[in-house]
C-alpha cells in the first residue's frame, strides 16, 4: 500500500476515535438530579462508569495504534509485519489500517496472551 493511502485510512481511523473521545468526555446523562431516586440506580451508576471508562481505556488503545501506524508510514515500515517483517496484504491494511502482524501472526499473538 502507497504512503498517501495509508495517511488517508489511518487519518480517517484517527478522526473517528478522537470524535468518539470527545463526545465521550462531553456526553451528560440527562439527568435532572444527581440525587438517587432507587436502589437500583447505585448498580446501575456503577456499571455505566465501569463501561465507560472501558470503552475510553479501547479508544485510548486505538488511538496508540494509530499512532504506532503513523510512525510506520513515516518511516517506511507501514506494511510490513512487526513481529517478522512480512508484507501485509493490502486487502488487510484496508479493513484494518492499524494491523501490526500479517493475519496468521495476529491469530497466533492472540493465542498466547
Amino acid at each position: 500500500m502507497d504512503a498517501e493511502r495509508a495517511r488517508e485510512l489511518l487519518g480517517k481511523e484517527r478522526r473517528r476515535i478522537e470524535r468518539a473521545l470527545a463526545e465521550q468526555a462531553g456526553g451528560g446523562d440527562g439527568e435532572l438530579t444527581t440525587v438517587d431516586q432507587h436502589l437500583g440506580d447505585q448498580g446501575t451508576e456503577l456499571y455505566n462508569d465501569e463501561f465507560e471508562a472501558g470503552l475510553r481505556e479501547r479508544l485510548l488503545n486505538e488511538l496508540a495504534a494509530v499512532e504506532r501506524a503513523e510512525a510506520r508510514v513515516d518511516n517506511g515500515t507501514y506494511g510490513l509485519s512487526v513481529e517478522s517483517g512480512e508484507p501485509i496484504p493490502d486487502e488487510r491494511l484496508e479493513a484494518i489500517p492499524t494491523a501490526e502482524r500479517t493475519a496468521e501472526e495476529q491469530g497466533r499473538f492472540e493465542g498466547h496472551r
